[in-house]
């Protein structure tokens, strides 16, 4: 991050509460994903042994892509992170379970990550590992997970083809469980491949809502219980804790993606807003101005986050999404439609701004926030 002041020159509170300081710090972790991802480069050439080649472009996208002859293979892997902690300590202190909305949350992050490439989900996998066979002794707890992961496969149409249940005593935490989902799906027909090699300047720019933290940034959020004089029972409004704000399932948007499909709409690029927050807007790695001009409503839970951690808007912005968990950059001509297709399927959207000729950015102007190229180092 490039300044310590509000989007409105304040200066920033000297008690606020970082991502850095919650334990996560994007600068030790992103170098490692660029050196991976070099090497996995030099690895390609293997596909030709199968007749097979990769699409080059997704490469740093949020999906792996693979030219299979008539259509396109792309696939996923990704895991849920610290969200079940707070499910495990809502758990404790209400006696519900929350591993069906957990479930949900875990397959989000694979098949959102999968749609941006243009892809629609075909199998999921499932990879949940248990800190000790215990785990799965709790019935109850167990078949939320399941009945939650059925659910989400339903509402996005995929196949639920296997997974894998190992008890990792020593690896992963007793009482805890690490949860992960890949996800593989079809490009079919091939003019759905979504990479940004059509995007340019006068697309339009639609943000699609999100729930409320969705599974990125609860390492902060868990860190902030520590100032709660309530923790996790700290009412953000009347009836809702904490707690059950920051459990909100995530969205799936593959509906959405799927609807556009139908409606003729073929967007130019996808981001799925995630970690590092609207910095994800600058995915892309072509030299564009992304200006936004609305921003949507910030969610409760994400405002209450914001103003207990004491963040300016900048640092808000570049951690948490704000409101916002779907990018879709589409022809300006369709932009209209594509948010009444959203609105269709039970997703609010709006058109928040446009892309532009010009230096590498994302200027917010309703919050006076600027990011530029070197605030996001995925490739």
């Amino acid at each position: 991050m490039t300044s310590a002041s509000t989007g409105h020159g304040t200066p920033a509170a000297t008690d606020t509460l970082s991502y850095d300081q919650a334990g996560v710090n994007y600068d030790l972790i992103d170098p490692l994903k660029v050196s991976a991802q070099r090497a996995a480069a030099a690895t390609a050439s293997h596909l030709l042994g199968h007749g097979f080649t990769e699409i080059a472009a997704s490469r740093g996208e949020s999906a792996y892509v693979v030219d299979v002859g008539p259509f396109y293979l792309a696939s996923i892997v990704e895991c849920l992170g610290s969200k079940a902690l707070v499910a495990d300590e809502m758990g404790a202190l209400t006696g519900r379970s929350y591993y069906d909305g957990i479930a949900q949350d875990t397959i989000a992050m694979a098949v959102n990550d999968l749609i941006t490439v243009g892809a629609t989900p075909l199998v999921v996998q499932a990879y949940w590992a248990a800190g000790g066979s215990d785990w799965f002794g709790d019935a109850r707890r167990a078949q939320a997970l399941v009945a939650g992961w059925k659910k989400a496969c339903d509402t996005c149409g995929v196949a639920w083809g296997g997974g894998e249940t190992p008890a990792l005593a020593g690896i992963v935490e007793a009482g805890r469980i690490d949860l992960a989902a890949s996800c593989t799906g079809l490009i079919n027909p091939k003019q759905r491949l979504s990479v940004g090699d059509k995007l340019g300047a006068g697309d339009t720019i639609v943000l699609l809502a999100s729930s409320g933290i969705h599974a990125n940034g609860l390492s902060l959020a868990r860190k902030l219980v520590e100032r709660l004089p309530g923790g996790y029972l700290t009412e953000i409004e009347p009836g809702l804790t904490y707690g059950d704000a920051l459990l909100a399932p995530t969205v799936l948007y593959s509906p959405v993606t799927e609807a556009l499909y139908k409606a003729g709409i073929t967007p130019h690029y996808c981001a799925n807003i995630t970690g590092h927050g609207w910095r994800k807007l600058l995915r892309h790695p072509g030299e564009f101005t992304y200006r936004i001009n609305k921003v949507p409503p910030v969610t409760p839970v994400l405002r209450f986050i914001q103003q207990h951690a004491k963040q300016d808007d900048r640092e808000a912005y570049s951690t948490l999404n704000m409101g916002a968990g779907f990018a879709l950059f589409v022809p300006a001509a369709d932009a209209r439609r594509t948010v009444e297709v959203a609105q269709a399927c039970g997703v609010d959207a709006i058109v928040a701004g446009q892309v532009e000729a010009g230096p590498k950015q994302l200027v917010i102007e309703p919050i006076g926030v600027t990011f530029g190229n070197d605030d996001l180092q995925l490739r």
